[in-house]
């Protein structure tokens, strides 16, 4: 029997709650917080859509100064402070990670919160890149009370640190 050519996650919508799903693959199934618009086929930059698609799991981004490197077979990255997501659909380097000066505006990755002390990064809207389709979606941390996210996944500490070491280089998130 030939070897899967890579692993799968899927995201579904639970029943009766556009902002709320299940996460499943590989022998797990988690409560996920979805976008507050629920799951969108055509996810537009600001609509709190969770993007439907597949879509590769890039990279793993990781608060170091709270935690310690995270067990994962996905590559690796250390948030720091100047930190950033491109949101700006006029700017060449829309949906692209940025380094923003203090006091420059922009979606920092370095926040007070802990909602992105663990980010996976999707491979959403990259190739080819659409200006104002989509940007920033992760799987990251859940909000107290599981409240929808602006468009992302996102799981439960503990659920996404026991998920970590399942995903490999080749993994896969079919959100349906």
């Amino acid at each position: 029997m030939a070897k899967p050519k890579h692993t799968l996650f899927t995201v579904a919508r639970a029943p009766g709650h556009r902002g709320r799903g299940v996460l499943r693959g590989h022998g797990i199934a988690f409560p996920v917080a979805l976008g507050r618009a629920g799951i969108a086929a055509n996810k537009r930059e600001g609509d709190g859509g969770t993007p439907r698609g597949r879509f590769r799991l890039l990279r793993l981004w990781w608060r170091g100064d709270r935690m310690p490197r995270p067990r994962t077979a996905l590559p690796l990255r250390r948030i720091e402070r100047d930190d950033a997501w491109c949101e700006d659909a006029s700017d060449r380097r829309y949906n692209h990670p940025v380094r923003l000066a203090p006091g420059t505006p922009g979606d920092r990755l370095w926040r007070d919160d802990h909602l992105y002390d663990l980010i996976i990064e999707l491979g959403h809207n990259t190739r080819p890149r659409i200006s104002g389709r989509g940007s920033a979606v992760f799987i990251h941390l859940a909000r107290e009370g599981f409240l929808p996210t602006a468009g992302c996944v996102a799981l439960r500490s503990d659920d996404l640190r026991r998920l970590l070491p399942r995903l490999r280089k080749n993994a896969v998130i079919e959100i349906r």
